[in-house]
């Protein structure tokens, strides 16, 4: 297991992540981040690498390049980070902006999860073991996201599948939560 460590968050940006802006997002109505929403995405379905997700993001996704990409076209989506399965992190918005993640969605009786949320995507599947590295870099993200926002509590991080059931299943049941709130510390 790689050591812990410790990020940095400045302008609501993680100063560790690459930053490729997404044009898919804009302000929150009140400014307010207290929840934390976990995803998975793989581009092709089920197929890791390849840089289709970030052109998903940044509305550079080509069409032709894979007949499920043409099913998704046009389709304006982001999420606030991403981390791929070797850990690498690439931030699209920053964390006072919103993103276009959770579509139509509640958390605690509460509409719109989009407006007071952060979404942040692992490269992954349903039912394929997420990486140790991505749950080292998860929980270095999670820590620093918890001390720089005070809503936001270790009891407000669920999954996507928490907020839209019956629309969304991911992170899925190969996500180990309990790993990964241990992990907090």
């Amino acid at each position: 297991m790689p050591p812990e460590q410790s990020l940095h968050i400045e302008q609501h940006l993680i100063c560790e992540a690459e930053y490729l802006p997404s044009p898919n997002a804009n302000e929150r109505p009140d400014g307010e981040i207290s929840l934390l929403v976990i995803h998975n995405i793989s581009l092709p379905p089920g197929q890791f690498g390849g840089g289709h997700v970030t052109e998903l993001f940044t509305n550079r996704l080509d069409p032709s390049a894979h007949p499920f990409f043409k099913e998704i076209e046009g389709l304006e989506v982001s999420a606030h980070m991403l981390i791929e399965r070797d850990g690498g992190m690439t931030q699209f918005v920053p964390f006072d902006r919103r993103a276009w993640h959770a579509g139509q969605s509640c958390f605690d009786g509460r509409e719109a999860c989009n407006d007071f949320s952060i979404g942040i995507e692992l490269e992954g599947t349903d039912d394929q073991p997420y990486t140790d590295a991505q749950y080292s870099q998860l929980a270095a993200v999670t820590r620093a996201l918890l001390s720089e926002y005070p809503e936001l509590t270790p009891e407000r991080i669920t999954g996507h599948s928490d907020i839209a059931p019956g629309r969304k299943t991911d992170p899925g049941p190969a996500f180990d939560w309990l790993r990964y709130r241990a992990s907090l510390g």
